[in-house]
């Protein structure tokens, strides 16, 4: 019975290390799908409604993901006419030059400088 338990463990383990470097996109339906089935398992024996809500969830984050993507290419075509290449290349292009990330449309903010602790406030007097 444990041998099942540790197997089953190590066959999730195993398919979401492959899911992960399948692509380099978020989100998907193997990804999100087996961590439900997981998270349903766990939650009083639902793996099948867990595996089908995560399988939903990336889905979606996978379609905003390509969404975003497509208008990031269509704002790198637009600096530059002419420019050949996928949606994805463009969009990658469009990160690099406007130094944000995926999933972010407005460049990424500097890291603020460590400001110095504010002194302790005086302390209250009694009456």
């Amino acid at each position: 019975m444990i041998y099942r338990k540790v197997a089953v463990v190590a066959a999730v383990m195993l398919s979401s290390a492959l899911a992960v470097s399948a692509h380099a996109e978020p989100g998907g339906c193997l990804k999100y799908g087996a961590a439900g089935a997981v998270g349903g398992h766990l939650a009083d024996h639902h793996s099948v409604l867990g595996a089908t809500a995560g399988c939903v969830v990336g889905m979606y984050k996978r379609h905003e993901y390509r969404k975003e993507a497509r208008m990031k290419a269509h704002l790198y075509d637009q600096e530059h006419p002419g420019a050949k290449g996928t949606y994805e290349q463009k969009a990658t292009a469009y990160d690099v030059e406007h130094s944000t990330a995926p999933g972010a449309m407005t460049p990424s903010e500097a890291p603020k400088p460590a400001q110095p602790p504010a002194p302790p406030p005086a302390p209250a007097e009694h009456l």
